[in-house]
């Protein structure tokens, strides 16, 4: 996450925007790929996921390094403008999660009110997405939020 090396992938607003909208992208096919494989006995999407996987990581690293570690790092290690930016992250994660909840609960109902789709038919699925997004939510957030870095000469003043 310190490494410097890696600053040139995340240095700038537009970079860090489009390293969270490939992460999201990887995500969605991660988990389409995989409820794929719970849904259909196709043996090629698990080289597919298997495939996701390592750019997902790259991306996931990317993100860390760009929040410089703020949900990673024990709360002891962190200053108290990172506390405050980590709680900032954290409630408005929060407060997009319970808002993909009611659309989710709504789309479920409406699929089951309409006859589309039983509801326990989208029970598995839906749970792995929503999980999957509560757990990656934060981070997505933190991604979007984080400021550009002072210039090292203007540290000095």
């Amino acid at each position: 996450m310190n490494n410097r090396e890696a600053d040139a992938l995340y240095a700038t607003v537009a970079r860090r925007r489009a390293a969270v909208a490939i992460h999201v992208v990887l995500t969605v096919a991660s988990v389409a790929t995989g409820i794929g494989m719970y849904v259909t006995d196709r043996g090629w999407l698990a080289i597919a996921l298997i495939a996701l996987i390592l750019p997902w990581c790259v991306a996931t690293g990317v993100i860390n390094g760009a929040t410089r570690g703020l949900l990673e790092l024990r709360t002891h290690v962190l200053d108290e403008r990172q506390l405050a930016e980590r709680d900032r992250v954290r409630a408005r994660a929060n407060r997009l999660t319970t808002y993909l909840l009611a659309g989710t609960v709504l789309g479920v109902a409406a699929c089951d009110w309409t006859g589309q789709v039983r509801a326990g038919n989208l029970l598995v699925p839906v749970l792995v997405a929503v999980f999957i997004t509560h757990w990656l939510m934060p981070m997505w957030v933190a991604g979007l939020a984080a400021r550009d870095e002072p210039e090292e000469g203007l540290e000095a003043l």
